[in-house]
C-alpha cells in the first residue's frame, strides 16, 4: 500500500526471523501481525498478535521461513522498520528499529511520530 516497488515494507534480522519461525511452527499460525495503536505516555504502542488467517489487506513479508503481516493503518508508520530480536541477562522480546519515530518514552513502550 505505502511501498517502494522492489522493497520490503520491513526487514528481519536474523534472530527476528528464526524466533518469529519457531513461534509459527510451535503454535501452527500464520505469522506475527504487527501494527500501532493510541495509547501510552508518548502517544503510539506497537501492536503484535499471532494470525491464523492472512488478511487480504495485510503487506506480508516472508523471509527465512518468518511470515510478519503489517496492518492496513500501521503501514505508513513502520514502513523501512527493522524488526530484531534481543535477548538480555532479564528479558528477551522484539525491538522495532522504526526511522519514522520522533520520540519514544522512558521505558520503551511507546513512541510518537512527526506530526502526531
Amino acid at each position: 500500500m505505502f511501498g517502494i516497488p522492489g522493497k520490503q515494507a520491513v526487514s528481519m534480522t536474523t534472530d527476528a526471523a528464526s524466533q518469529i519461525a519457531k513461534l509459527m511452527d510451535r503454535d501452527g499460525h500464520q505469522g506475527l501481525r504487527i501494527g500501532v495503536k493510541k495509547g501510552g505516555c508518548a502517544g503510539m504502542e506497537y501492536t503484535m498478535e499471532y494470525v491464523t488467517e492472512v488478511d487480504p489487506h495485510d503487506e506480508v513479508v516472508e523471509q527465512n521461513g518468518a511470515r510478519v503481516m503489517i496492518a492496513p493503518m500501521a503501514q505508513m508508520f513502520l514502513f523501512g522498520t527493522e524488526i530484531d530480536y534481543k535477548t538480555s541477562l532479564l528479558e528477551s522480546g522484539f525491538v522495532f528499529n522504526n526511522p519514522n519515530v520522533t520520540e519514544a518514552c522512558g521505558c520503551g513502550e511507546s513512541i510518537k511520530f512527526e506530526g502526531m
